[in-house]
């Protein structure tokens, strides 16, 4: 079967120039605001939503964690909530720059979205950021819930690249507490040796050089195999939420996503594998340039109110 040709909405940017920031020895702030500059440029209109709303949520080891909360314009009813944890490759990404994710997300789900802004490396290296997901857990269950006025019971969490892997661990050790996980082109085994790692290696947009670069900034000497860095690793998935898992085809991340579709699905969870076949690591936050970026917020918010009910 002939494989699927790049969008040429895709095929429009790398034409204009690679939009995502070159990782390497360049100073990291730069790097940083790169990502937002990227995100501010293609993310497209800003969507209005009810309210929005800065919290901070309760770290490990009295660390405050920054969170941004998105109330949507017309909410389900019983209310529930959805923990989001941007990409970035553990090292880049903030509150501003997912603004107009968010939104869209907490309008398309009916769902409070809370945006995390986690800790990165190479400041807060591993397990800080994994630490931080779990204790946004925890709030959601208990005071973020009381405080923000939505059911406890109904929490999802999701994430997109390295977010992925927070929401796949924090999902892990939740187990039956979460509705759903939400998974976008999550970064999930530090083997790096799936067959699309071998035929998208140079990209486009991400090259597996630069996924290995975003693994040891943030994992530096830890044990690669430790299944809270590395999910694919983990012996035991049974009792954890549903999944709903995207994967691009032009993604060197494309195969591991699949297998852990697998995997859960091995373990007796229900999972829902959706490809989008022409499109490349990064498209959830090209929403301005990009229309299949909007269809996956649709996707996303649509399993997102058959979870929380």
């Amino acid at each position: 079967m002939p494989e699927t040709a790049l969008h040429p909405q895709v095929q429009a940017l790398l034409e204009a120039g690679d939009p995502t920031p070159a990782l390497g020895p360049a100073d990291l702030v730069a790097v940083r605001a790169s990502y937002l500059e990227t995100a501010m440029a293609l993310g497209g209109a800003v969507e209005t939503v009810a309210a929005v709303e800065d919290v901070v949520i309760d770290g490990p080891a009295g660390v405050s964690i920054r969170a941004r909360t998105y109330r949507p314009q017309v909410a389900a009813d019983p209310l529930g909530a959805l923990l989001w944890f941007h990409g970035g490759g553990w090292i880049m990404g903030d509150l501003d720059g997912f603004d107009r994710v968010a939104r869209s997300l907490a309008n398309a789900a009916g769902a409070i979205v809370v945006s995390v802004d986690y800790r990165l490396a190479p400041e807060h290296p591993f397990p800080a950021a994994m630490q931080d997901a779990d204790a946004a857990v925890v709030w959601a269950r208990g005071h973020g819930a009381q405080q923000l006025g939505f059911d406890a019971d109904r929490v999802a969490v999701g994430g997109d690249s390295a977010g992925g892997n927070l929401a796949a661990v924090a999902a892990r050790h939740a187990g039956a507490a979460l509705r759903t996980q939400l998974l976008v082109y999550p970064a999930l085994d530090t083997a790096m040796d799936t067959r699309s790692f071998d035929t998208r290696r140079d990209g486009p947009m991400l090259t597996a050089a630069e996924m290995a670069q975003c693994w040891e900034t943030y994992l530096g000497a830890h044990d690669r195999a430790d299944p809270d860095a590395c999910p694919a690793r983990a012996g035991d998935l049974s009792g954890v939420a549903p999944a709903f898992i995207a994967i691009a085809g032009y993604d060197v991340l494309r195969d591991e996503g699949e297998a852990y579709a697998r995997a859960l699905q091995a373990a007796g969870v229900a999972v829902t594998l959706r490809e989008y076949d022409d499109m490349t690591h990064g498209f959830l936050r090209w929403g301005g340039v990009v229309d299949r970026a909007h269809e996956l917020i649709a996707d996303l918010g649509a399993a997102t109110r058959a979870a929380l009910g």
